[in-house]
């Protein structure tokens, strides 16, 4: 999967001599083993802890994703808490702009059409891996979705 080839490039390529992993993994509130598991793909990283990582050392999720080779942006927000209500407007915002139907993203993201819309309507957070999809495919900030820049939307 991309996201832990991604964090684990991230974390190879990042020194750690201010903060441990297990340091990392306090923070989280989860194991050391936890950790390695995500950055090993042996296990998917939830979108919270995928946020605190990027809060950690200030880079965007957008440069986790591989999606820009800049660390952050100028107006980048560390965000505690994601707002699945702001999160499901952009998402829903976005379906709209690109005039397609919550039947057809959900087919096409490989999700099925109640989880979109739960999405959508701020009833659930959105999975790391359909967040990924989403934006990948659409050539959607990660950040701009969750609410940690209002510019710019789309990617080059």
């Amino acid at each position: 999967m991309d996201i832990s080839n991604n964090l684990k490039f991230f974390f190879e390529g990042k020194k750690l001599e201010n903060i441990t992993a297990t340091e990392i993994a306090k923070q989280l509130n989860i194991s050391k083993s936890t950790l390695s598991n995500y950055i090993n793909g042996d296990a998917y990283i939830p979108l919270e802890h995928l946020n605190k990582i990027c809060n950690i050392f200030n880079v965007s999720i957008d440069y986790i994703f591989k999606f820009t080779t800049k660390e952050n942006y100028s107006n980048y927000q560390k965000i505690e808490k994601l707002d699945t209500i702001l999160i499901g407007k952009r998402l829903k915002n976005i379906r709209k702009e690109l005039k397609i139907t919550l039947d057809d993203l959900a087919h096409l993201i490989g999700v099925n059409k109640s989880t979109l819309s739960r999405y959508e309507n701020g009833k659930n957070l959105i999975l790391t891996i359909t967040l990924y999809t989403i934006c990948k495919k659409y050539k959607i900030s990660a950040d701009y979705l969750l609410g940690k820049i209002d510019n710019p939307k789309y990617l080059k």
